[in-house]
């Protein structure tokens, strides 16, 4: 491993470990925050305020297209507010959107109708929005180094599993799985109780450093993106690789439901997953102080498509090799997690060190709506092939529409994984070339802080 470089920012990179997990906190809250989101808001909204299940799809798809239209929006602005509360500010401007627009979204009174639905919806999204993408941009800016950055972000997305965790554990522990409002209300007051202190302690634990380098003009910056290689492949091994995950948390309910016939173990198969990606992530991370990143990631990719290619050859009561298959590909969670997103820092640094300025937040937004991109394409894709195989939710599958269904399931990802690590294997910055982009970084740093030839320093 190569020595510790210095920054503009700090005098040393060794990052304490208080220090991480003062900054790795925060994702505890916004996990809770999104699963009910994704799994029990829609059925709620369907079974208690009088929308129909089409309409409430409809309604949350509005809702997000308008989020995706507010990532680079609220990461450009992100990026040129002054001083060193650039990410802070816009954080604390999301969070009582966000503490207040939840709990009225999640327990909607019974004459609810679809204005009430779209408006709150985008009031959390909006307040999601404002809320993560400063917040892993303050991460991406934490430390210059190469593997420091996969400590920083191994942090946050540790306490994001963590959050999902027991967001799914939650309704089973107080016996609400049968009551998706009254689970909705329990994890709105769990939102309320572990957002503030999160927010204190990563607020009074963590600096921020002042850009020392200002953004360039808009029309100047997308050049410099579409000259910007590394991003170009990371942004597509991204999304790629998103698809792939989001096909199988699409489609899980259904296969362990109408293939495995074992719905009863869907609580119990999740937290084996996420608990399995905790507790693999450190070892990842070791192995990543001796691999590039982009090659420790590649393996992770691999080693989730070798165990997860064989459950089409699944069916009814082969639990229990559904759990050994769950354990292994759930070694792979947190790497798949942490390492891109540590990449994402690396790839910052080449349009920072090419003359793009400090413009972290325009990242991190183009990012997220790759990732909304991603969980578009899952459902895009997954659904239409069922339809055409004949499947129904309703139960009555032939072998022929139970096989596209565990295809769908297994097979599309590994297809989609196998294209991401096609584009990540060769990826061009690895710890010396990074360290490289970060002396340039100093460079330009130095030169506009030192004083022209005659002139007094800017």
């Amino acid at each position: 491993m190569p020595p510790p470089i210095r920054t503009s920012l700090y005098e040393v990179i060794a990052l304490p470990r208080t220090q991480l997990f003062a900054y790795g906190g925060l994702g505890l809250p916004l996990a809770i925050l999104g699963l009910p989101l994704y799994v029990f808001l829609p059925a709620h909204y369907a079974e208690h305020t009088g929308l129909s299940v089409t309409l409430v799809g409809v309604l949350l798809l509005l809702a997000r297209l308008l989020d995706v239209i507010t990532d680079p929006l609220v990461g450009y602005l992100s990026d040129r507010i002054p001083g060193a509360w650039r990410r802070r500010a816009v954080l604390l401007a999301g969070v009582p959107v966000l503490l207040v627009s939840a709990p009225l979204l999640f327990r909607p009174p019974a004459e609810a109708g679809a204005l009430y639905l779209l408006g709150f919806a985008s009031l959390v999204y909006l307040g999601w929005t404002l809320v993560t993408l400063p917040y892993t941009a303050w991460g991406a800016e934490l430390s210059g180094d190469y593997h420091q950055r996969s400590r920083v972000t191994a942090a946050r997305e540790g306490f994001v599993v963590l959050g999902t965790v027991i967001a799914a554990a939650l309704p089973a522990v107080l016996g609400l799985e049968d009551d998706a409002g009254a689970a909705l209300a329990a994890l709105a007051v769990l939102l309320w109780v572990l957002m503030p202190p999160a927010l204190f302690v990563l607020l009074w634990r963590v600096p921020e450093g002042a850009g020392r380098l200002a953004p360039v003009p808009w029309r100047a910056g997308w050049a410099l993106l579409a000259n910007n290689r590394p991003f170009r492949r990371l942004v597509l091994a991204w999304v790629f690789n998103g698809t792939a995950n989001a096909i199988p948390a699409t489609l899980f309910l259904l296969f362990i439901t109408h293939v495995l016939e074992a719905p009863e173990h869907a609580g119990p198969l999740l937290l084996v997953y996420f608990a399995t990606g905790i507790l693999a992530l450190p070892l990842w991370l070791r192995l990543a102080r001796h691999l590039p990143k982009h090659r420790v990631w590649t393996l992770s990719m691999l080693l989730a498509s070798a165990f997860f290619i064989w459950v089409p050859f699944l069916g009814t009561g082969d639990i229990l090799a559904f759990y050994a298959i769950t354990v292994l590909t759930g070694l792979s969670l947190g790497v798949d997690l942490a390492l891109p997103a540590a990449m994402q820092a690396d790839v910052i640094d080449q349009d920072t060190a090419d003359g793009g300025g400090e413009r972290a937040g325009l990242f991190f937004g183009l990012w997220g709506m790759a990732t909304k991109l991603a969980l578009a394409l899952a459902v895009g894709i997954s659904f239409p092939l069922l339809g055409l195989a004949g499947f129904s939710t309703n139960g009555g599958n032939g072998s022929t529409a139970l096989l596209a269904l565990g295809l769908a399931y297994a097979g599309l990802p590994v297809l989609f994984k196998l294209a991401a690590m096609a584009l990540v294997w060769r990826f061009p910055i690895d710890a010396a070339t990074q360290h490289h982009l970060r002396e340039r970084i100093q460079a330009r740093e130095h030169a506009r802080l030192s004083p022209a030839p005659g002139g007094p320093a800017s």
